[in-house]
């Protein structure tokens, strides 16, 4: 991104890191090293103003390069060689709809308030340490991701290279953690200049096939799959489960989402174009990439006379596809550079945000910052160990089972944005994050969160009956839907705030309902930061003056005694 994007930002630096705590208490563990080690991109807290320096354009496009993962071609596959071209279609259509309408209301949330899904989660029915629930929830996502694709790029090098699996598992898996390290700004940058290539490497192919051979559009419509069964809604929704376990996907957007500009009447129509399509639009680039992995396959299996393996692996998909129009050497060396520009573009999101997740639960729950570097090695350790376990070889069972806890998730967040807050103004309406303001856990979220991931999974094992079994994702958003309004109203809402006060007499948002660029100093660190990510201390000053602390410093304040008290 260039300088030339950026905003209008107050002339705030903050402290050096060297500033030593200003608490008297030799028990608070607090500095502005640590909290701002790491803090380039705003890893654990609102995202300021003054950081925010990229246009909607750009932030879009970047939150659009991380679903450019190849995982969409091999579910489609999957779910075509199962069911048929017509149950997919019906399944990857149903699918897409359920999760544009989740994710809208998450995508405006984190690009008009700058903060991310954990952040946005704790106010919407979890609380403060309620929310590690679904952090849990979202990092199994990018691992699993993570080792679907890095799957994906080992197939690949040992195609182009002769590379064993195993070895190119763990290069699929090495390269990425010096690109994730630097945060946002590199993230950015890479996604930014690899988003043309990427796109005319798979587009065109696509639109030479159809030229050349016609009738393999045809052969597509028809094509039946293993089971022969008939279009029928029951397979469609046993199609859309598998494609549903995507609904996560939003949560990494919204990373990307949080470094939106204000929103002004300037910006305004080019600001919601940027929402929309880097937030819930990812799932009309996702659902199209799906129905063009049903097409490969169907043409590898009914055209090319190939296995179904090979039919659902992507590289092999693509590596067909490039033969039909060029030499094979060349078709191999584009094949598998699809795949690698792929697979970093998708798994340095998937490193990024999964050690955003672990980072947000270690320090919630032991009041600790050990740097976002740490748990980047983490994520990227576990999911090299699914692939050396060969996950990819029941890829369609384990999103099918991970999608039901996905769609729990997603679908509480939201029915409390739109019911909670909007509708029954239960739920304060602008997302609350901060340790103090909040109850720790709120039983409104957590309770339709347990309940719908429970019953959905019995029901996706059978526990009522097998005939039922294909809709559990459904009756998830179902029952998520249901629970969350139900909760609010049983509990009166009683369990969302803590406090209604947070002690400071600056307005937290501007004219434009944007928050506000407004800076104060932290009593803890003695970094400046911006007045949404503030809050007062209980603590006053050595000449009894009111001080106040930012919201990471107060969450790792193990002593507590700056929190205020509830009113």
């Amino acid at each position: 991104m260039s300088p030339e994007t950026k905003l209008d930002q107050p002339s705030v630096v903050a402290r050096p890191a060297s500033i030593p705590t200003r608490s008297s208490s030799a028990d608070v563990p607090v500095t502005a090293e640590n909290t701002t080690k790491g803090g380039e991109d705003f890893s654990l807290r609102f995202a300021p103003r003054h950081y925010r320096k990229w246009t909607p354009a750009v932030v879009a496009s970047s939150a659009l390069g991380g679903i450019a993962y190849l995982a969409d071609f091999s579910i489609g596959a999957t779910i075509g060689v199962t069911h048929g071209t017509g149950n997919a279609i019906g399944g990857i259509l149903i699918a897409a709809v359920l999760i544009f309408i989740s994710s809208f209301p998450l995508a405006y949330y984190a690009a008009r308030y700058n903060v991310d899904m954990d952040l946005i989660t704790r106010g919407a029915g979890f609380g403060y340490l309620g929310s590690i629930l679904t952090n849990l929830i979202f990092v199994s996502f990018t691992f699993i991701l993570f080792a679907t694709e890095g799957a994906i790029m080992a197939q690949g090098l040992k195609v182009g290279f002769g590379l064993p699996l195993w070895a190119g598992y763990a290069v699929s898996s090495l390269m990425i953690i010096p690109l994730v390290i630097y945060g946002m700004k590199i993230l950015a940058k890479l996604q930014s200049w690899t988003n043309p290539l990427w796109l005319v490497l798979m587009i065109l192919p696509m639109a030479y096939l159809l030229f050349s051979e016609p009738e393999t559009v045809g052969t597509f419509l028809s094509y039946a799959g293993e089971s022969g069964e008939g279009v029928n809604f029951a397979s469609m929704m046993l199609a859309a489960g598998v494609c549903l376990s995507l609904t996560a996907q939003i949560a990494e957007n919204i990373d990307y989402l949080r470094f939106m500009p204000p929103k002004t009447p300037e910006n305004a129509r080019s600001w919601w174009t940027a929402v929309i399509m880097g937030g819930p639009g990812w799932v009309i680039l996702g659902a199209a990439k799906q129905i063009v992995g049903v097409f490969l396959a169907v043409y590898i299996i009914a055209r090319l006379g190939q296995g179904t393996d090979l039919a659902i692996e992507p590289v092999n998909q693509f590596l067909s596809l490039y033969s039909e129009m060029m030499p094979h050497w060349l078709a191999v060396a584009l094949a598998v550079f699809l795949v690698v520009v792929s697979q970093i573009k998708i798994n340095t999101t998937n490193a990024y945000c999964g050690s955003l997740a672990w980072t947000n639960i270690y320090s919630r729950t032991f009041n600790r910052y050990p740097g976002r570097v740490l748990f980047v090695l983490l994520n990227v350790g576990i999911s090299l160990a699914l692939m050396e376990f060969n996950m990819f070889q029941v890829l369609g069972f384990v999103l099918s089972f991970y999608s039901n806890f996905a769609i729990a998730w997603i679908f509480t967040v939201a029915a409390d944005i739109v019911f909670n807050k909007y509708l029954l103004k239960l739920s304060p309406k602008q997302p609350e994050f901060r340790r103090g303001m909040l109850f720790n856990v709120n039983p409104v979220g957590v309770v339709s969160l347990v309940l719908s991931g429970a019953i959905s999974v019995a029901m996706f094992f059978g526990a009522f009956g097998e005939g039922i079994a294909a809709f559990s994702p459904l009756f998830a958003a179902l029952i998520a839907v249901v629970v969350t309004p139900l909760a609010a109203i049983v509990t009166k809402g009683a369990y969302y705030l803590r406090r209604q006060d947070d002690g400071i007499d600056l307005p937290m948002f501007d004219e434009h309902g944007n928050p506000s660029d407004a800076t104060l100093e932290c009593a803890l660190t003695g970094e400046i930061v911006e007045r949404p990510d503030m809050i007062a201390s209980a603590v006053p000053g050595p000449n009894g003056e009111k001080q106040y602390v930012s919201s990471l410093a107060l969450t790792l304040d193990k002593s507590g005694k700056h929190v205020l008290p509830p009113n």
